[in-house]
């Protein structure tokens, strides 16, 4: 298998520094094998990708924000937890919080932006289970907000 890194710029994205929280909790914590990463927002070097699925956003615009809190996952990984993506074991489970207008109900479209990433970068190790809710509103009017439970 090719390295995650390398794989990861294949997809057009560096692994950035990993973002610090904003509020009173911990971004990653582990048990044994078991790394909890705390929710991602859809953020990249530009700031917060804002909107509503629905709204004043597309399918396509919510999956590439979902894509941001994946690679957002990864460096939480990486720079927090201190482990190296080739030794992910296994993506476990996401949970996905798409900011949605009330009639919106692709909520798992979206989510296929982040779990489209994880196995293009990780291949089998980054098939998981999930689940995909529609939200009102996200911290800081974020689009997409996704929390990983993940093996080392």
């Amino acid at each position: 298998m090719t390295d995650p890194i390398e794989k990861l710029r294949e997809f057009g994205y560096d692994l950035p520094a990993a973002k610090a929280p904003v509020a009173s909790y911990v971004p990653v914590t582990r048990s044994g094998n078991l790394i909890y990463v705390s929710g991602q927002i859809s953020s990249d070097e530009n700031g917060v990708v804002q909107g509503r699925l629905g709204d004043n956003m597309n399918v396509v615009q919510g999956g590439n924000a979902a894509e941001l809190c994946a690679v957002n996952i990864m460096a939480q990984v990486v720079h927090i937890a201190g482990v190296p993506l080739h030794e992910i074991k296994q993506i476990l489970k996401l949970t996905v919080l798409v900011a949605s207008a009330s009639d919106f109900t692709e909520q798992h479209l979206v989510a296929n932006g982040a779990s489209n990433l994880f196995v293009g970068v990780l291949g089998d190790k980054g098939k998981h289970a999930r689940a995909a809710f529609g939200v009102v509103a996200l911290p800081l009017g974020a689009a997409v907000e996704i929390d990983a439970v993940i093996e080392v």
